[in-house]
């Protein structure tokens, strides 16, 4: 019995990837990329959002040079290319990061909370792959736009005195119910202060 043209046309809309270090494998529809393999996934309230790193805080998983931190640097002040995600202060906020990123050691921080400097979502930690949650009010600035930042270390230099960074992450709070107004601090100082991971543990 042979297929019709219209059957065989819609298995092969379908593509099978091995997926090794699982054992098993994953289909993804023809034509759309496969999910990044870094990944961050922030929870505002029952939403999960998921992103792979800027591209200019990213190469392929290797530490950033001084060159790729210093364009990382100025891409932090860049706010308004940051990818937005809508959120109210009665929402709580989580962070969470794969497992291979978390491993590495990481830490997550917005430039809000009740001195409008820095406030701690998730204090350096590694392996584990979550923050918990805490109450956005928190950690929002008192204007409508706030920066979290979420960054990956180098697990080799981790413990340093200036740890390398593998992938940073800048996403755009966006609180429509606060005033539009300048924010608090601008993120490239929140970025420089993260660098340490010994910060907040």
């Amino acid at each position: 019995m042979s297929l019709s043209t219209r059957v065989i046309a819609a298995l092969g809309a379908v593509v099978v990837i091995g997926a090794g270090t699982l054992g098993g494998s994953i289909a993804y529809a023809s034509g759309q990329p496969k999910p990044p393999k870094t990944t961050a996934t922030v929870t505002i309230g029952r939403s999960s959002h998921q992103f792979a790193p800027d591209p200019v805080c990213y190469n392929g998983g290797k530490p950033l040079d001084a060159a790729a931190n210093q364009a990382c640097a100025q891409f932090s002040n860049n706010t308004a290319a940051f990818r937005k995600i809508a959120v109210n202060t009665s929402d709580r906020i989580g962070v969470g990061l794969d497992p291979d990123s978390a491993a590495n050691g990481w830490r997550s921080y917005t430039n809000g909370g009740a001195g409008q400097g820095t406030a701690t979502i998730s204090n350096y930690q590694k392996d584990s792959t979550f923050s918990g949650l805490v109450p956005a009010v928190n950690v929002l600035t008192q204007v409508r736009d706030t920066t979290l930042t979420i960054i990956e270390f180098d697990p080799k230099t981790a413990d340093s005195a200036k740890p390398g960074i593998i992938a940073v992450w800048f996403l755009n709070l966006q609180n429509a119910a606060a005033p539009v107004g300048q924010q608090s601090q601008d993120a490239s100082q929140g970025q420089q202060q993260g660098q340490d991971p010994s910060q907040g543990q």
